[in-house]
């Protein structure tokens, strides 16, 4: 999509570009990698983008980046953090998600992530050691939060094939 818009922009100096990523392509957990590569995949293609553009001082040219905590759709049902601290982040409902990133572009905001508690999350797997990181995703029970899902999946496949006679 960016390169069938990006050209014509460049030209005009003008336009929008949005990048839907995830908090998960900001810091990741277990049993996700792949979900976790491809969101770090989306901020790295945005911010190298974004810096593009500044380089070119196409100043017209805006840009937002997208970074929604779990929302829920379903994907990832049986996610589970820790149940003390599950009532604060709770999975967010996409209509919020939408609502975010519509006044983010609209106020030209680089970035939205939410909650806004992911910025701090962000914010301090920048400045701690791995570590440190490794106590605060285990002291959330971000660490293994989606072992669940993924059981449920396993689960659901096996019955799957079971049904199936494989």
């Amino acid at each position: 999509t960016t390169k069938a818009f990006l050209p014509k922009m460049l030209e005009m100096n003008h336009g929008h570009i949005v990048t839907v990523a995830s908090s998960l392509g900001l810091f990741s957990t277990a049993g996700v990698e792949d979900y976790c590569a491809s969101k770090f995949g989306a901020v790295g293609f945005h911010e190298s983008l974004s810096h593009e553009l500044k380089a070119a001082e196409k100043d017209g040219i805006k840009t937002t980046l997208v970074c929604p905590y779990l929302v829920d759709t379903g994907m990832f049902r049986g996610c589970r953090i820790r149940k003390e601290i599950e009532p604060f982040l709770p999975p967010l409902k996409p209509e919020y998600c939408v609502k975010q990133a519509m006044r983010a572009i609209l106020t030209d905001q680089p970035m939205i992530c939410t909650p806004r508690l992911m910025y701090m999350v962000t914010f301090m797997k920048s400045i701690l050691p791995f570590e440190a990181v490794v106590c605060m995703y285990r002291f959330l029970g971000a660490d293994k939060c989606m072992y669940p899902f993924i059981a449920q999946r396993k689960q659901a496949t096996n019955n799957n094939e079971a049904k199936n006679g494989i």
